[in-house]
């Protein structure tokens, strides 16, 4: 059974589902794809993973901590997350998703240093088609991943929530190191 529930942040409304014990989707929310009915079932919008996803509206344990450390993560108190994670995606996808998680808070990578990381160097198009289908964002950041030429390029979020989230992850950053 999948459980999932709605909160606010800086970059608007997010949907966070989880399945057995693990957290599969964290998504921005856009249109009637993520309003909740009233009823107790909601659904993920159907481009990630190409077919909708019902889950039954609820805050279990592990969503109310994923809301905990999302809300750390605004506050610039959190840099990585302690939830376990089970996207569900190709072997290609996976590898994409997991290069992501290398990449250090307040840092970018190119989409083809990503490539080369998945294995396949002249890949970069394909990169940016699994960041695309990321189905759990922010906690898996494929918002530091940026154009050759350090332009910010394709985010699902948006590109004004791209730059919201590379700019405060580099402001928090600066902060500190003037402390």
């Amino acid at each position: 059974m999948r459980y999932g529930c709605y909160m606010d942040s800086p970059v608007g409304k997010l949907q966070l589902v989880e399945k057995d014990g693990a957290l599969t989707h964290v998504l921005f929310c856009s249109g009637r794809a993520c309003e909740s009915s009233g009823e107790k079932r909601g659904e993920v919008p159907a481009k990630v993973g190409g077919k909708p996803v019902y889950f039954e509206e609820k805050e279990t344990p592990l969503l109310q901590k994923t809301q905990k450390e999302l809300k750390e993560y605004f506050a610039g108190k959190r840099r990585t997350f302690d939830i376990p994670l089970a996207p569900e995606g190709t072997p290609f996808q996976l590898k994409a998703w997991e290069g992501l998680r290398t990449i250090p808070y307040g840092e970018t990578r190119t989409y083809k240093q990503m490539a080369e990381y998945a294995g396949c160097p002249k890949g970069y198009r394909a990169i940016g088609l699994a960041n695309n289908r990321n189905p759990i964002s922010l906690i898996i950041p494929c918002h530091r991943v940026i154009g050759s030429d350090g332009t910010l390029v394709g985010f699902g979020g948006g590109l004004d929530k791209k730059e919201l989230l590379l700019n405060l992850e580099k402001d928090i950053l600066q902060k500190e190191r003037n402390e």
